[in-house]
């Protein structure tokens, strides 16, 4: 701890460079040893240097001709090829020179070298020591270093064998002061204090004449002492332990795994202008917005430089101090210290403020922040968006953004970070703006979009039959923040949406709700049950917008208008097609009950007989199995087989009960509006709700585990039969008995244990592979190289398209042509 080598307390000077605690950065000592020992690091590497190596002259035991023969190999690898091939060599030369019998150059027999781990070799039966080991490496010529993996140049290699013991500085290992007043030290200086101590009784013992035992002994503990100082986690040897029975923490400890120095401290770390609070739900807000709590934005703050122009608005935030909203906290004088900002003197600091210096204000609205949800997946992970100062203490944001953080509002937590500086604000507006983000780099279509209501309020909007009053109607376009009014007395859900698109846009496609009706032959605009959308010179004449028209990934018209259009169009169009419909939602209503999942009693009936049917045709099956009629399938055993159709038959069963659901039930019925829309769920889950469950998989078919010869002892053994093996017939409205609720209860708990045994090895793959992506960078001339600058693709992606900015992947060459003559907008 002497302070020629750093200090860690205040107020101290360092006595070798003359520096304060926050400038000097500390400065290495040395133990001189008193006999040397093996580096635990490279015991491997000198095994393998003795093993190719003569014991008397030290020359690399192969032909001068051979060594020429890899030094031309050497020479022509050239800067392009990689590090492994030289490797490769390298370990090729030590395999050939330890298989020869004798030196070619003194003639000396090889003898067989061993390593006993760790630390321990042998040359035939006789041990070898520290100083024999260091004896024999440091006969290596320098002109034969080069076959061996090493550079004369930067090291020899009898340095692999310690004889001074570098000692790292105090601030590599500061000792603490505990909360008791006493100082605890650092477990590398317990290591050092116990190096020291051995040393110093070896030297002793040494000058003193004892028994060589006793020396051997004391040397395998300072051997011993080095290594654990070194690596506390070596294979064969007990780990250095504190007093208290606590492992020590070693040189490598401190730097591999996920605790240690890179990717604690440097891949990723604690910062300044950041806060973490729950998120929650606001539509009211713009996608591009983010609603911060005043407690939040009053400790945020952004620095901004004194000019004439803002200098008065400046002393107004100076004067509402550090307590009131949109305030100032401090003041950074020229000599680069911070002043704080006090109710007491924030009248003076006000009157010296100047041109030239800097106020860290509060975190005000329309300011650029990175708001971010873990894990990081992808870039979308982290987008820049626009702050907006709320009252309560949650983050509000809007649910169409969801999607590419993977949030929801269940008691999710997100990270908000606050630019320092003008490049750094640039460069998040420009690049990872919100309004930037709306088409995936995954697949290129729009991923922020319509969600759930929106679409269900978008929907019933624009049916045909929705008339809207002036009075509503303008009420509606006033709280969305539509610059429109309407003259006429009433006015149609489709006119009122046609007033959010562009007049020249025209656009024709197939709604979601075209599948529910499922005709075989479109007719499209003349459509008998309206599902063809037609937009014509931005008024939509046919059709009603659902998931295939704004939803996100499916959305034809957002697509459309993002391409044609721009960013900033679809960005509000979004605000605006969200805001409108949840308005028009909560004047409205929608509300789903229990009486909506019921089905008439001609309908039960045809489903119970449906059901039946299947049931008698699996029975019929495990009869043909039973009498040997049943034919094997290709690659299957007849057992399997029997499975394979046991499970087809059912689940056609099911779907015809499915069929009968969506027959009978009406397109009217609220559940099956949110299902034919895209908003959540499907018709099969209404038919769950209303009709039959159907056959539960476990293990990826029918239930298997249970008892011997039987799932449950409930039933006979050998039963094969569907009630036996998971089929349930009922639904959920009718209730499921206690064997169904088992069935769907298993296999519930297996989705969940997938889940959660999913999350983590798939969060250890994209570790993997964004530490093998991570130095890829794109040049100049677009073509992918990594950290060598070697080329990975000569070509980005080999088709030099970024995925956002085509049409899903390829490039419209009619769209560019329209584009490129003019035709369209944002060539």
């Amino acid at each position: 701890m002497d302070p020629r080598m750093g200090i860690v307390d205040p107020g101290l000077r360092c006595r070798t460079c003359g520096s304060r605690v926050s400038e000097c950065p500390g400065h290495f000592g040395y133990v001189e040893l008193a006999r040397p020992v093996i580096h635990i690091k490279f015991s491997e590497t000198i095994y393998r240097v003795l093993a190719a190596t003569c014991r008397s002259c030290g020359r690399i035991r192969l032909r001068e001709n051979i060594l020429e023969k890899y030094k031309k190999m050497f020479a022509s690898l050239d800067r392009e090829q990689t590090e492994l091939s030289k490797w490769k060599l390298v370990s090729e030369i030590y395999r050939q020179a330890a298989r020869e019998k004798a030196c070619p150059y003194c003639g000396e027999k090889a003898q067989e070298v061993k390593l006993e781990k760790p630390t321990t070799y042998y040359l035939e039966k006789e041990k070898l020591t520290a100083i024999d080991v260091r004896d024999q490496l440091e006969k290596i010529p320098n002109t034969d270093l080069p076959f061996l993996g090493m550079e004369s140049s930067a090291a020899r290699p009898e340095w692999m064998v310690i004889t001074a013991l570098a000692v790292p500085p105090v601030t590599v290992r500061p000792s603490i002061t505990l909360d008791t007043g006493e100082r605890a030290e650092d477990d590398l200086t317990h290591k050092l204090v116990d190096i020291l101590r051995i040393n110093m009784r070896l030297k002793e013992n040494m000058g003193a004449g004892a028994p060589s035992v006793i020396i051997e002994d004391l040397w395998e503990l300072l051997q011993y002492h080095v290594t654990t100082f070194m690596d506390n986690e070596v294979a064969s040897i007990p780990p250095a332990r504190h007093r208290a029975g606590r492992v020590l923490k070693g040189i490598a400890q401190r730097i591999k795994s996920k605790e240690g120095r890179f990717r604690y401290n440097l891949a990723g770390k604690r910062v300044n202008f950041s806060a973490r609070t729950v998120i929650s739900p606001d539509s009211r807000l713009s996608i591009e917005e983010v609603g911060i709590p005043q407690e939040i934005a009053s400790e945020l703050t952004v620095p901004e430089i004194v000019t004439e122009r803002n200098v008065e608005w400046l002393k107004k935030l100076v004067l509402n101090g550090p307590s009131k909203p949109n305030g100032a906290n401090y003041v950074l004088l020229p000599d680069g210290r911070k002043k704080r900002i006090t109710e007491d003197d924030k009248e003076q600091v006000a009157e010296e403020l100047k041109p030239g210096l800097v106020v860290e204000r509060h975190l005000t609205d329309g300011d650029v922040v990175l708001f971010n949800r873990q894990p990081s997946l992808h870039r979308l992970s982290i987008m820049a968006h626009r702050a907006r100062i709320l009252p309560y203490h949650s983050f509000r944001l809007n649910p169409a953004v969801c999607p590419p953080y993977n949030a929801d509002f269940d008691g999710d937590e997100m990270n908000l970070h606050v630019p320092q500086t003008l490049e750094a604000r640039v460069e998040a507006e420009e690049l990872m703006a919100v309004s930037k983000q709306i088409r995936s780099p995954r697949y290129g279509g729009s991923i922020i979009g319509g969600h759930q209501d929106h679409m269900t309020a978008l929907y019933l909007m624009t049916l045909p039959t929705t008339i809207i009053s002036r009075e509503k109607a303008n009420q509606l376009l006033f709280e969305s923040g539509i610059d429109a009014s309407i003259e006429a007395e009433t006015i149609t859900g489709r006119e009122l949406f046609s007033l959010l698109l562009p007049k020249d846009l025209s656009i024709s496609f197939k709604s979601k709700v075209c599948k529910f009706f499922g005709c075989r032959n479109c007719t499209g605009k003349t459509c008998k049950h309206d599902t063809h959308v037609a937009i014509e010179r931005g008024a939509l004449l046919h059709g009603v917008i659902d998931e295939a028209a704004i939803g996100s990934g499916e959305g034809k018209l957002l697509d459309f208008l993002h391409q044609r259009y721009g960013p900033q169009r679809a960005k509000e169009f979004i605000d605006n097609f969200t805001q409108l419909g949840l308005l028009y939602f909560r004047a409205t209503g929608f509300s789903v009950g229990i009486e909506d999942f019921d089905i008439s009693p001609q309908a039960k009936a045809s489903i119970v007989q449906i059901l039946a049917e299947g049931e008698n045709e699996a029975l019929k099956l495990i009869e043909d199995f039973k009498a040997g009629r049943l034919e094997g399938m290709p690659g299957m055993t007849l057992r399997q087989t029997l499975e394979m159709e046991i499970v087809g038959a059912l689940n056609r069963a099911r779907d015809k009960a499915v069929e009968i659901v969506r027959q009978f039930v009406k397109p009217t019925n609220p559940a099956i509006i949110m299902a034919i829309c895209g908003a959540r769920g499907k018709v099969l889950n209404v038919a769950q709700m209303a009709a039959c469950l159907g056959q539960q998989a476990v293990g990826g078919g029918r239930v298997k585990r249970g008892y011997f010869e039987r799932t449950l002892p409930h039933f006979r053994h050998g039963d094969l039969g569907a009630a036996s093996k998971g089929f349930v017939k009922n639904s959920y409205g009718s209730g499921l008995d206690p064997f169904e609720f088992f069935w769907v209860a298993m296999a519930g708990r297996e989705g969940l244990t997938d889940t959660s045994m999913r999350t983590p090895k798939s969060g250890y793959m994209y570790r993997r592979l964004s530490n093998a992506l991570q130095d890829l960078y794109v040049e100049n001339d677009r073509s992918v190289c990594d950290s060598r600058g070697s080329i990975v693709q000569f070509l980005y992606g080999e088709d030099g398209l970024d995925p956002p900015k085509t049409d899903k992947g390829i490039v419209s060459i009619k769209r560019t042509r329209a584009m490129s003559s003019g035709k369209g907008k944002g060539a």
